[in-house]
């Protein structure tokens, strides 16, 4: 059970559903209940299969370029602090308009699974193995599926500043877990 933690942790910290909550509401508040619930499968299953393609074909790719496992913790590991630093200190929310709403783009990609998820799945894969990556990646995924069905429910509850205050913690667990891959790869590159 522990390992589940392990795996599951930082890639609820990089999918970050609570911070992308917002925008995903603000992308959708102009459609039917029926439409958004369409949609959520839609974007949950997108972001479900390129997750998956990337975790099979990523470890190929690297072996191709000459990436090690070590080269990527530090380098998914700057992404990450990048990413996260600029949550932290210039995310603004952008208001897009109703004919932009597509499931595939921009929700489940980038949003749902954008650069971060993804690095931290390759990263999972090398530490814990694909099982445990795969599992805890269906659990977010759950969690990305219930959280945006039920999303009119959650803002009310959240209102816009809990949700925007819950989104920038997990912007510093993130960044923790970046400055970890960034030790870990050059340890590993010391060795």
């Amino acid at each position: 059970m522990e390992l589940f933690f392990q795996a599951f942790i930082p890639l609820f910290v990089a999918i970050d559903v609570f911070g992308v909550l917002p925008l995903f509401v603000g992308l959708t508040e102009r459609m039917d209940e029926r439409s958004r619930r369409t949609l959520v499968a839609e974007a949950t299953l997108t972001a479900f299969v390129i997750s998956l393609v990337f975790l099979v074909s990523g470890r190929l790719l690297f072996s191709f370029l000459g990436i090690t496992e070590d080269d990527f913790r530090v380098g998914g590991g700057i992404v990450l602090l990048v990413l996260s630093v600029y949550d932290l200190l210039f995310s603004v929310e952008t208001e897009r308009k109703p004919d932009q709403l597509v499931g595939v783009v921009p929700i489940g990609i980038p949003l749902i699974m954008g650069p971060a998820a993804l690095t931290t799945i390759l990263v999972l894969v090398n530490s814990f193995g694909y099982v445990w990556t795969v599992v805890s990646l269906l659990m977010n995924l759950c969690i990305v599926w219930l959280t945006f069905s039920q999303s009119g429910i959650i803002t009310r509850v959240l209102r816009q500043a809990g949700s925007r205050a819950i989104g920038k913690v997990a912007a510093l667990f993130l960044t923790g877990f970046a400055v970890m891959m960034i030790r870990s790869g050059i340890q590993g590159m010391m060795r």
